[in-house]
């Protein structure tokens, strides 16, 4: 793999090269040098386990790089590409924020009146203080997420469970992520204009964006080239199960394509949604996010991110978002007219590390290769050369910086081997993860497990009480030392 690496960055140069040396403009272009590099850097991060889905990217307007990677549907072996449809999770959210500035705009919500003005069977006693910007802003006073007790996909149902919720804290005091009160906001929509909330997202979205490959995800129907989501354990994935995500609702219920989101992005600042106006305002910064270091604006974080690798930051607007088996996310920078999509049908992906490097790329400056995993090539040393091989690797590369070491990932393998009845290997796979994390609980509980296959439990007690030193609260550790006990 290093040597991949290293022929990427040999081929990258030549064509820079080639473009010193005179070579004519229509043959390679600056932007095609910009694509290979970016087709270079997600090709890497998929080859590693890091990404498995769809990306579109954007440069002063114009559409430089889009291509998926990694596989829409394992079962067939479909392959992502552009036109792949994946879930995008809390990416809904800027969806569900402009339907509200277009009733504001049309004077049909005002920001600033009590929700109870437009909802008065929301029965919280709250609901009078509580306004559509609170909502907007994450600063209702709302959990992040409520109780479906009835398991209903119905607004209805959904909404009187919100409102059953006890309040965190007083409405307007600080901001705290929560999807239930965007769920508030597409019942807000669906009240107000007398439309479902998808049959709104089509007409005032979709339809004049032209947006042809997205909608609201509901499980049972059939949606054509639309991804499967899954779990990755390590190395393996695994479907994830299958149950009617519709509940997400305005919080997180949508699907799209990465080509669709781009045109989302440009009927958003070329006037066809919202006016210039509105759109400031949405874009405006209108509480701090302490968690991610930025703002909030109405329905979108507002974040200095990263351009490469030498500290320089930039302005961004955008979203994330993540759900069973999808993960998403989308940065515009106003001042390049930029845009980077990430759409991707695991769990979880390194978006956020992409990103940064391929704005470093845009801007030409350095950017970072990915680091490669050092539990996966662990593994992939066992498969084919034995356990006494992989420890040998692990030993002679656990200090190579051209590696990443994860303690999850180390466990991660080790279970592979004890699910598969190999639990010699395991306990040889989770002994090492305790050398590289003597302090943390995990790799003691972990051992122990594996211990206790072989037979040798009285090691396992020790280790399961060191797990329980590091970590009182191991539950885990206190149900088995109790079960070992008894023997």
């Amino acid at each position: 793999m290093i040597k991949k690496q290293f022929m990427m960055l040999i081929a990258i140069g030549l064509i820079a090269m080639s473009l010193s040396c005179g070579q004519e403009p229509s043959s390679i272009s600056v932007s095609d040098t910009k694509a290979h590099k970016i087709d270079s850097l997600v090709g890497l991060y998929a080859d590693y386990d890091g990404f498995n889905g769809s990306v579109l990217v954007a440069h002063e307007g114009t559409v430089v790089f889009k291509k998926g990677y990694g596989l829409a549907n394992r079962s067939w072996e479909i392959p992502n590409t552009p036109e792949t449809k994946f879930q995008i999770a809390s990416l809904s959210k800027p969806f569900t924020a402009t339907l509200i500035m277009q009733l504001v705009a049309e004077s049909k919500l005002d920001l600033h009146e009590p929700i109870s003005t437009y909802l008065p069977d929301f029965d919280n006693q709250y609901a009078e203080f509580i306004t559509t910007h609170h909502l907007l802003t994450h600063s209702a006073g709302l959990s992040r997420d409520f109780n479906n007790t009835s398991q209903s996909n119905r607004p209805k149902d959904i909404i009187r469970d919100i409102a059953a919720m006890p309040m965190d804290f007083q409405p307007g005091d600080k901001f705290e992520y929560s999807n239930a009160g965007y769920d508030i906001l597409g019942y807000l929509v669906e009240t107000v204009t007398g439309l479902t909330y998808e049959e709104a997202l089509q007409e005032r979205i979709f339809d004049p964006a032209g947006m042809e490959s997205s909608g609201y995800f509901r499980n049972r129907p059939i949606i054509k080239n639309m991804a499967s989501g899954y779990y990755k354990g390590f190395g393996d994935y695994f479907n994830i199960e299958l149950s009617n995500k519709s509940t997400a609702y305005a919080s997180g219920g949508l699907y799209a394509t990465v080509e669709d989101l781009f045109l989302f992005n440009q009927s958003l600042h070329d006037g066809t949604l919202l006016s210039e106006e509105q759109l400031k305002v949405m874009f405006d910064k209108q509480i701090p996010d302490s968690g991610y270091g930025g703002y909030y604006g109405y329905g979108w974080e507002l974040l200095e991110k990263p351009i490469g690798n030498m500290g320089k930051l930039i302005e961004t607007v955008g979203h994330s978002g993540a759900i069973d088996g999808f993960c998403s996310l989308y940065t515009y920078i106003p001042s390049s007219d930029t845009t980077i999509i990430f759409l991707n049908n695991t769990r979880r992906a390194f978006l956020n590390s992409m990103t940064t490097a391929i704005a470093g790329i845009l801007y030409d400056e350095p950017y970072d290769f990915p680091k490669m995993p050092l539990a996966k090539f662990l593994t992939e040393t066992i498969d084919q050369n034995g356990i006494e091989a992989g420890i040998s690797f692990f030993k002679m590369n656990r200090d190579n910086t051209d590696y990443y070491l994860s303690e999850q990932e180390l466990i991660v393998a080790g279970y592979r081997y004890l699910e598969e009845g190999q639990a010699r290997i395991a306990a040889n796979v989770f002994e090492l993860s305790i050398d590289a994390f003597p302090d943390k609980d995990n790799p003691y509980d972990s051992y122990a497990e594996a211990l206790m296959a072989l037979g040798r439990n009285q090691e396992a007690i020790e280790n399961y009480k060191k797990s329980l030193e590091l970590n009182p609260n191991n539950r885990n550790a206190v149900e088995m030392l109790k079960k070992l006990e008894k023997l």
